[in-house]
């Protein structure tokens, strides 16, 4: 039996209120919020912090690592090997891209689900336009990575039952490379389209699968097309309060992450021995359904959807188009950071993005690690506190001021750290934090990730201590 062994999502803290944009550019806006990447956050380091969540949820390390987007950090170079140097995976770890299209996310599941072996299938986006547009309101940028193997590799939470495909060439939604924002064709000829598709694979799934529509629990519909996804969620003939809401007037439409996000949510909605249906239309139709399994109930997420999606602090609408580059503000009047280091990225990749301190012979934990310690120690995971701050406007930053903390990790080990996802008014000595993993700057176009510090609050559950290894 094939199916899903785990998952986990990130959401980012920012929201942006849709009434505050047509004030400033005119036109567009609505009802409701959506949810906007950091400054420091980019599909990369996003896919990271949802897959954190999925192998430590589950206890599982892949043995292949699927990494999907739109919003491509790299090209040439493989965006998912970042991915696998922040969680520390050996070198017999595959790390593969599937990018550029929305449908490419599912194109990653598939193959983890007829694959061999643990697949950690992560999908990640940042969702926008030009001002005003349509595209900018009901955007949203999320992640979330499924953990998906069969029930040799670890206790199956949902069973895959059922598989349908329905594929057809026609031009609903595109982006020429270099492109900052997407096009669209007259909006009907794509509804029609997808409603003459969407049958198809959703017989041939509820055949595979024995089941009627009627009997389905939790009907989980995406696309980027949101008068496609009514009308064919009408036109399945599923019971009405088996939708699942698409948290779209809360957080947005994420593309490609919305698919595995939308799901995990019906996951934690559900009970042992329900179905879910994803369909997903995008360039055609795929329906995937699952049926959960006793082991559903004794799984935790690291962060419930629920629990991020009604969390969040706000962000004003200058902000937020100059964080997407839509905007042109002074610039830190510092000199820029230079292009990182290849090299000594190389000589520094378990700190860099692993996280990875050392321990020495009387049990104090350095950081960076010490050459001569032998014992290292996983920090990523490691939560501390606030021993004391400043709030520094002369560093360079595209998001001034920043916040710099000293932090004393619980288990030994203290590191100068900035932080992030927080307002300077609400830091104070002895708040609790952890580690996220964020992008410092771009230089050059090479992207310089590394670790930050944000608050612990209601909605986030504690990392667990780090260990020796």
């Amino acid at each position: 039996m094939k199916g899903i062994l785990g998952w986990g999502t990130h959401l980012p803290y920012r929201r942006l209120d849709r009434t505050t944009i047509a004030p400033v550019a005119g036109t567009g806006g609505g009802k409701g919020t959506r949810s906007v990447a950091s400054f420091d956050e980019d599909a990369t380091s996003m896919g990271v912090e949802a897959a954190r969540g999925a192998v430590a949820s589950s206890g599982l390390s892949p043995s292949t690592i699927w990494f999907s987007t739109v919003a491509i950090p790299y090209l040439d170079k493989t965006n998912a090997t970042t991915v696998h140097a922040a969680l520390r995976l050996g070198t017999e770890v595959g790390a593969y891209d599937a990018l550029g299209s929305v449908k490419s996310s599912i194109g990653a599941l598939r193959a983890g689900l007829s694959g061999t072996g643990i697949t950690l299938a992560v999908s990640s986006d940042l969702r926008g336009g030009l001002p005003g547009s349509g595209d900018e309101s009901n955007g949203g940028d999320a992640a979330a990575a499924l953990l998906v193997g069969s029930d040799t590799d670890g206790p199956l939470l949902a069973e895959l039952i059922g598989h349908g495909v329905a594929t057809e060439e026609f031009l609903d939604r595109w982006r020429t490379p270099g492109d900052n924002r997407s096009k669209l064709w007259e909006e009907r000829f794509g509804e029609t389209r997808y409603a003459a598709l969407a049958p198809l694979a959703w017989k041939a799934a509820l055949a595979e699968a024995g089941v009627e529509a009627v009997a389905v629990d939790h009907v989980v519909i995406t696309g980027t097309h949101d008068r496609a996804n009514t009308s064919v969620g009408r036109s399945l003939g599923a019971s009405s309060t088996a939708l699942v809401d698409s948290l779209t007037t809360k957080i947005g439409n994420p593309g490609a992450a919305q698919p595995a996000f939308l799901l995990a949510s019906a996951l934690e909605q559900s009970t042992p021995d329900q179905t879910i249906a994803l369909v997903v239309l995008a360039d055609g139709v795929e329906v995937f359904v699952f049926r959960t399994t006793a082991a559903l109930a004794a799984y935790t997420p690291r962060r419930t959807v629920a629990a991020q999606v009604d969390a969040g602090g706000t962000i004003t609408y200058g902000k937020y188009l100059g964080w997407r580059g839509m905007l042109t503000v002074e610039p830190p009047r510092r000199p820029e950071p230079p292009r990182p280091s290849a090299t000594a990225s190389g000589r520094s990749r378990d700190w860099k993005f692993g996280f990875v301190g050392s321990v020495d012979s009387t049990g104090e934990v350095h950081m960076p690690p010490a050459q001569i310690d032998t014992a290292r120690r996983a920090m990523a995971e490691t939560i501390g506190t606030i021993a004391t701050y400043t709030i520094d406007k002369l560093s360079y930053s595209l998001n001034p001021p920043v916040v710099f903390a000293v932090v004393d990790f619980d288990g030994g080990g203290r590191l100068p750290i900035e932080l992030t996802d927080v307002d300077d008014a609400e830091v104070e000595i002895g708040g609790r934090v952890e580690m996220t993993f964020r992008k410092l700057f771009t230089a050059d176009g090479v992207h310089n990730y590394f670790w930050k510090a944000r608050p612990i609050r209601g909605e986030q559950v504690p990392a667990t201590a780090g260990e020796a290894g």
